[in-house]
């Protein structure tokens, strides 16, 4: 495999995380991308508490020896214990993305612990290369859960050209296809979300799996209102990439207000309930371990690259 800025600082075998994804990411699949090679992330939304980033950190190293953690800056004023448990497990990496970590990144720093941010535009870049981040990922339009509006391959290609920092690229990437169009772009790896929630190490409604394995990448929609249904106060310019169902068939650009819709949401049933998806998911058609989809992206990117090498 070609060697990068992520193989080479954390000796990760492929250059790739597993992402952050809140409510789906915990020990199990942060240790079991880890364990294959990759540097899996715990996704420690808004609503978890500092017992949960003790409890699955330590799944996630007894499954797979190193990890990282994933924060949503904006929501980290209101809870900054979050970030101090995710400090105070001893991550291999700390993400602080979707808004400004410039009065979090020296605390890290000096825990001795890297940061990295996904950035969504060349703005939210020079943000976060002023707070002193050690890499960055652009995150384009096409990932699952909260994302910008920038496609990955322009937004990836505007980045590359703007930085000196190490970058990695998400949105759309579920093959080795991806990750070796990523490398050979100059790129230094890529976060996956997508090609993981299919996987029995993620957590989250088994629903919400065979949802995933059933779509195709023209089944997603770009909206707010599963945010709205459930009182999450996003941004209001980070929108979420969801699998199409009859909740956004029904309430999706409809005017209408926030109670009006958390009483028509319920997450148990399957019609209903956010699954959050990339467009990559039109290529995910089986249930496969989380071992097995990075070890297979990994292999077939490499196989792609050593017939230029």
């Amino acid at each position: 495999m070609v060697a990068t800025w992520l193989s080479r600082e954390f000796g990760v075998e492929f250059p790739i995380l597993g992402a952050p994804m809140g409510g789906r990411a915990g020990g199990a699949l942060a240790g079991a991308v880890s364990a294959a090679g990759g540097l899996g992330l715990l996704g420690a939304a808004r609503y978890n508490s500092p017992e949960w980033i003790e409890a699955e950190a330590a799944i996630a190293r007894s499954v797979g020896g190193r990890f990282g953690v994933g924060l949503m800056t904006w929501s980290l004023p209101e809870n900054e214990l979050l970030l101090d448990a995710a400090i105070a497990v001893a991550p291999t990496m700390i993400t602080l993305s979707f808004g400004d970590p410039a009065r979090y990144v020296e605390r890290v720093h000096a825990a001795g612990i890297p940061v990295v941010s996904q950035v969504n535009t060349l703005e939210d870049l020079r943000v976060v290369e002023a707070a002193g981040v050690d890499a960055v990922i652009a995150q384009g339009g096409e990932a699952g859960g909260h994302t910008g509006r920038i496609g990955t391959l322009p937004l990836l290609q505007e980045i590359l050209d703007s930085t000196s920092l190490p970058v990695l690229a998400a949105g759309g990437i579920g093959t080795g296809r991806g990750l070796a169009a990523v490398l050979a772009a100059g790129g230094d790896g890529v976060m996956i979300g997508t090609a993981l929630l299919a996987s029995p190490e993620t957590e989250g409604p088994e629903y919400a799996r065979a949802r995933v394995v059933d779509a195709g990448s023209a089944d997603t929609v770009y909206t707010s209102v599963f945010d709205r249904a459930r009182a999450q106060p996003w941004p209001q310019r980070w929108g979420g990439r969801a699998v199409t169902n009859e909740f956004t068939a029904a309430w999706h650009g409809v005017d209408v207000d926030e109670d009006t819709l958390a009483t028509a949401y319920d997450p148990s049933d399957p019609n209903s309930g956010v699954v959050y998806a990339g467009e990559a998911v039109g290529l995910i058609h089986e249930s496969r371990s989380a071992a097995d989809v990075v070890a297979r992206i990994g292999a077939d990117a490499e196989r792609l690259l050593s017939r230029f090498a």
